[in-house]
């Protein structure tokens, strides 16, 4: 029996948009604490060190390590349900981060957003598998990466928003937030507004899953683990490659401030007027570029073209690492931006590719385990070799610049060797060969 009819345009890009605002509002729920670190820190009587456990052991540790089980989950269950249950999730705790009286309540509900966040890229990136034909993936995929691209920046600019609203009393009087201090407010009306993009979902049908799946095995991740040993000449060297890159991006956005504070002057003032644009005009390039090259290769029958795209655009990513060699600020906060671009397009082409190299069955646990991989390994290891090489080797605080430039440059030629490996190695592996159509 043949396949039934993909999707209807009008289902399908019903269904993009409402994971473009899932995905946007994920990285906001995720990054809102970062903005109002000092309010929390005063109000709950905690530490700088609580704060940092806040933005990374209590988000990442259930976001790594559920992953694979959110992606196995995505392979056999219902994706509308999984994704809509984790925005509801994440939701209802980043709501509950706002009204949190303690240091142990505000840690729990940022372990509960990690876990909710956890099920949205798998179930997504699977789902648009089965709403578009292999050779109109790429704009719906950009759509998607777009709304996580720009979230960053638009959390600044809404937070900011919301705390100067609140400060002059626009929400007061309003039932149930009106008596919310301002960083409360921004978790809780963020919260409420994933909590009605969870509700739009149920709007929206569940797409046939395509090709054979009706063999899944009886131990959850036994046929996914064959198929990553079977081909791991490929596949590990493509996990590893998008890894130690991501180390890089981690590395570089935690440290780039510093650099352009300690080196250049920069103020807040500045980054709100000028860098804050920049990077989210090159953070909208970067998905929408990525989602071209992929369908122009598709176009041209040339579904190799996409492993060469991994292994060259790291080089475009080398002037953002040498930043600190920029002779004023502008140029320096230019390149520091420029690096968006570059990075997205990686992380659109290595998801498309993904998903085009393995079984249906298994495209939920492919994408879960690079979440694991970038947030162990990249997450980790990126902001913390910078700090290390700034202290134990340049010993001087004004040297972060250099720093970056010293972990990032060799990590980025680790990465392209990793995807260059993996580009050899596919084209002796007749059944990868096959899923990719090459």
């Amino acid at each position: 029996m043949s396949e039934a009819a993909w999707p209807s345009p009008r289902r399908a890009w019903g269904f993009i948009a409402l994971l473009f605002l899932a995905g946007l509002f994920s990285v906001i729920d995720r990054t809102v604490l970062n903005v109002v670190v000092d309010p929390v820190r005063h109000d709950l009587a905690i530490s700088d060190q609580q704060i940092g456990l806040l933005q990374g052991l209590a988000f990442g540790l259930f976001y790594a390590f559920m992953g694979l089980p959110m992606g196995l989950l995505a392979d056999r269950k219902s994706r509308r349900n999984l994704v809509m249950a984790g925005i509801a999730l994440w939701s209802l705790a980043t709501i509950a981060s706002g009204l949190a009286q303690s240091f142990g309540q505000i840690f729990t509900a940022r372990l509960l957003v990690g876990l909710g966040e956890a099920a949205l890229s798998p179930a997504a990136i699977s789902l648009i598998a089965d709403l578009f034909p292999p050779e109109r993936r790429g704009p719906p995929l950009s759509i998607f990466m777009l709304g996580q691209s720009l979230a960053n920046g638009l959390a600044i600019a809404l937070t900011g928003l919301i705390l100067a609203h609140a400060a002059s009393g626009a929400f007061a009087g309003l039932p149930l937030v009106g008596v919310l201090v301002p960083w409360r407010l921004a978790f809780v009306l963020f919260g409420s507004c994933g909590i009605l993009v969870a509700a739009l979902m149920l709007f929206c049908r569940e797409p046939e899953r395509r090709g054979s799946v009706d063999h899944v095995a009886a131990i959850p991740g036994k046929d996914e683990l064959h198929f990553l040993i079977a081909h791991r000449a490929v596949l590990v060297p493509l996990y590893l490659g998008f890894a130690v890159c991501f180390a890089v991006v981690y590395g570089a956005a935690a440290w780039a401030p510093a650099m352009l504070i300690r080196q250049f002057g920069a103020t807040p003032a500045f980054f709100a007027s000028f860098l804050g644009p920049v990077s989210l005009a090159f953070a909208a390039l970067g998905p929408l570029l990525g989602g071209w090259l992929l369908d122009r290769s598709m176009r041209a029958g040339k579904p190799l073209a996409r492993f060469t795209i991994l292994a060259l655009v790291p080089v475009c990513a080398i002037p953002a690492e040498l930043a600190v060699l920029a002779g004023h600020l502008p140029l320096a906060a230019l390149l520091v931006a420029s690096s968006g671009t570059a990075f997205a397009v990686l992380g659109i082409v290595m998801l498309a590719t993904l998903q085009s190299i393995v079984p249906p069955r298994m495209r939920g646990a492919a994408v879960a385990l690079t979440l694991v991989l970038n947030t162990v390994i990249g997450a980790t290891l990126g902001p913390l070799a910078v700090a290390s090489i700034t202290e134990r080797v340049f010993g001087d605080p004004a040297m972060v610049g250099w720093s970056i430039a010293s972990f990032a440059l060799p990590a980025l030629g680790v990465g392209m060797a990793l995807y260059a490996m993996a580009r050899r190695n596919i084209r002796r592996d007749a059944e990868l060969m096959d899923l990719l159509g090459a």
